[in-house]
Formats: C-alpha cells, sequence, structure tokens
C-alpha cells in the first residue's frame, strides 16, 4: 500500500495539481504531475475513480491496484510533486501489468511537462 503520509486528500491540491501540472494520458489512465510547491515536501499522490469505471467494488478494486502500483513508482516524479492518478472506464478490465506499463508511460510524459 501507498503510506499515509503519501496520499492526497485535500480538493484544492487535486485542482492545483491538475490545472497547473504536466498531463500524461494512457488508453486507460490520466495522470498529471505537479511540480513541488517547496523544496522539503513529501511527494502526494491522489486517485479519481469515477462512475464510469463500474460499480463500487470495481472502483475499489482499480484504486487499490493503482495505490499499489504507485507506492514502486514515487522515485520516478521529482521529489515534493503532486500527482494524481484518473481511471478511465477500461481501467477496470487491465490486469496489473497492463496498468503499470501505462502508469509508467503516463508518469514519464507528465513528468516532463511538468510547467516550472
Amino acid at each position: 500500500m501507498l503510506p499515509r503520509v503519501h496520499r492526497m486528500r485535500d480538493g484544492e491540491v487535486f485542482r492545483q495539481a491538475i490545472r497547473r501540472g504536466g498531463k500524461g494520458v494512457q488508453p486507460d489512465l490520466v495522470v498529471h504531475v505537479g511540480g513541488p510547491v517547496e523544496p522539503t515536501d513529501v511527494t502526494s499522490v491522489g486517485f479519481v475513480v469515477s462512475k464510469k469505471v463500474g460499480k463500487a467494488h470495481d472502483r475499489n478494486r482499480v484504486k487499490r491496484r493503482l495505490r499499489h502500483l504507485m507506492r514502486d513508482r514515487l522515485a520516478v516524479v521529482p521529489a515534493g510533486s503532486r500527482v494524481v492518478v484518473r481511471a478511465l472506464p477500461g481501467a477496470a478490465a487491465r490486469h496489473s501489468d497492463e496498468l503499470g506499463e501505462q502508469l509508467d508511460r503516463a508518469l514519464t510524459d507528465a513528468s516532463s511537462r511538468i510547467r516550472r
């Protein structure tokens, strides 16, 4: 699981990361990476899984899988970044390996497009 200290919970922080961050798009995921607000900040990650993904148990399963995948990828993004991972409707039908590959590509794209 993703450690609690890395979880994003404030709606305003979500909005800032989405508006000001770089974006990486894949068939089943969209990733926004916002630059660090303070250099000493801890990287935080938030997830958006809408009802279009499926019923509650499907959405929760997708969110758990994405949290697990992001735990191993925290070092990929710049320290102190704000990351928002949005699951698209096809995410529920994908295996973790496929989601991991898409997450890697989206993180790389979004990190390279961070507005400074």
